[in-house]
């Protein structure tokens, strides 16, 4: 019996049949993750690059209307609109305008509050139609559940508790005159 066991484990050591199989076993799901990480990483450039295209045209067009004075629901449906790639963007975009003092420079706070899905209705946290030669910043911040959340990248991006993750933008324009 002994023999037979020894005779049996040496023909499955010098055996090479199935040597493919463990190369592709271990290199499999680093490049399905790195796959998954290629897209994610796609997905979240798109989405960034139109949240920040849709607010600088938006600010354009607010510096360009000169006498129009835009409410927090019209400046964030023009951001909507023209991000299309922004999915239920009404419902998970905030807007924060503050007023920036140039000749007292105070630094604006860091911290940027998003929309928190949890409540059924987040407050504006601070939303300033300022005064004439006023600078004024405009901060957007869009929450989005990530594509691939299993992938590396995805693991690795801040998310609340809900499982969204949170893009910035971040814009500043003068009031005009009128």
């Amino acid at each position: 019996m002994t023999g037979f066991l020894k005779k049996a484990l040496r023909h499955f050591r010098d055996s090479e049949a199935g040597s493919a199989v463990v190369p592709f076993a271990l290199w499999t799901p680093l490049m399905v993750g790195i796959a998954l990480s290629t897209v994610e990483m796609g997905a979240l450039t798109i989405r960034q690059t139109q949240l920040e295209q849709a607010l600088d045209q938006t600010i354009r067009e607010v510096k360009l209307g000169t006498g129009q004075v835009y409410t927090h629901e019209e400046l964030k449906q023009k951001i909507c609109d023209r991000a299309d790639v922004l999915a239920n963007c009404m419902d998970t975009l905030q807007l924060e305008m503050v007023g920036l003092n140039m000749r007292d420079w105070v630094e604006p706070p860091d911290t940027v509050d998003c929309v928190d899905t949890a409540e059924d209705i987040t407050p504006q946290r601070n939303f300033e139609f300022g005064k004439e030669h006023e600078t004024m910043m405009l901060r957007a911040c869009y929450l989005y559940r990530p594509v691939s959340p299993t992938s590396y990248l995805a693991g690795s991006l801040e998310k609340d508790a809900q499982g969204y993750t949170a893009l910035v933008a971040t814009g500043a324009f003068v009031n005009e005159p009128q």
